[in-house]
C-alpha cells in the first residue's frame, strides 16, 4: 500500500501508527545521522521553525519590538528560513534521483536526475523549484522602498509561483503514499507525514493569494490573514518534518 514512498526513501517496512511512537523508537529517532531521511526531516524542521517564528513576529509587532526587531529583521527571519527549506528539498531530490527504482544498477550517483514519469521524483523536483522561488521572494522582501508594482513583481509573483509548485508537489507526495487520488490511512505514520505537509501547502497557497498588493494600500485584514496562513503552513510543515524522524527510525 505504501511501499513506493518507503522504497524510494529506504525506510523500514511501514508499521501500524501507534507502535511507531513507542518510547524506544522515539528515543532512536532523535539521533540518526547515518540516515539521509533523518537529515531531511531535521533541516526541514529548522526552516519551518524559522518561518513560523517570522509569522508570529509579523503578526505581533509588539513582540518583535520587545526583542529589538524591526520589520526588516523579521523579513530576514523568513529569508533565513528559506535556506534550510531549499537545502532539505535538494537532499530529498538527491534521494529521489538515486532511488533504486529509477537508478540503473552500478550507475554513478546523480545530482538531480530526470525522471518526470516517476511520481516521487516529480514531487521532489517541484518542491525544490518552489523553494528556490521562496529564496527569491523572501530575499526581495528585504529590499527597501519598493512600490506596489515592484512588490507584486519581485515578491508576490515568485511567492505565488512557489506556492503553486509546493501544492502540486504536496499532492503528488500524498498520491504516492496513498496509491490513489485520495484515501484515508489514519493508521499510517507516512500517510500523516504527507497529509500534514499537504495541509501546509494549502495554507501557503491561501497566504500567497491574499498577499497580492493592489495599487492602493493593501487591506490590513488581508495582510493579517496572509501572515496567519503563512504561520499555519509553517507549523504544518514543522509537524510533518518532525514526524519524519520516527518514520525513519528502525
Amino acid at each position: 500500500m505504501h511501499r513506493l514512498r518507503h522504497h524510494r526513501k529506504g525506510l523500514p517496512h511501514p508499521d501500524p501508527l501507534w507502535p511507531e511512537f513507542s518510547p524506544a523508537r522515539l528515543a532512536r529517532s532523535l539521533w540518526q545521522p547515518h540516515q539521509l531521511n533523518w537529515w531531511i526531516g531535521t533541516v526541514f524542521a529548522i526552516g519551518s521553525s524559522l518561518f513560523a517564528l517570522g509569522g508570529v513576529l509579523a503578526l505581533y509587532p509588539v513582540l518583535a519590538a520587545s526583542w529589538g526587531l524591526d520589520s526588516a529583521a523579521v523579513n530576514a527571519v523568513f529569508f533565513a528560513g528559506s535556506i534550510p527549506f531549499t537545502t532539505a528539498a535538494y537532499l530529498q531530490l538527491l534521494q529521489a534521483a538515486n532511488a533504486p527504482e529509477v537508478l540503473p544498477t552500478n550507475s554513478r550517483p546523480r545530482w538531480f536526475g530526470w525522471h518526470p514519469a516517476d511520481i516521487g521524483w516529480l514531487s521532489c523536483a517541484l518542491q525544490f523549484a518552489g523553494t528556490l522561488l521562496f529564496n527569491l521572494n523572501t530575499y526581495d522582501a528585504l529590499l527597501p522602498d519598493l512600490d506596489w508594482l515592484q512588490q507584486d513583481l519581485e515578491i508576490w509573483v515568485p511567492d505565488m509561483a512557489g506556492s503553486v509548485l509546493f501544492l502540486a508537489s504536496g499532492y503528488l507526495a500524498f498520491v504516492e503514499c496513498c496509491r490513489k487520488y485520495w484515501a484515508w490511512r489514519g493508521n499510517s505514520l507516512s500517510w500523516w507525514v504527507t497529509f500534514i505537509n499537504l495541509l501546509g501547502c494549502v495554507a501557503f497557497m491561501i497566504s500567497a493569494v491574499l498577499a497580492f498588493v493592489p495599487r492602493g494600500a493593501p487591506e490590513p485584514d488581508l495582510v493579517t490573514l496572509s501572515l496567519l496562513f503563512t504561520t499555519l503552513g509553517a507549523i504544518a510543515f514543522l509537524g510533518g518534518s518532525l514526524l519524519m524522524l520516527p518514520e525513519t527510525a528502525e
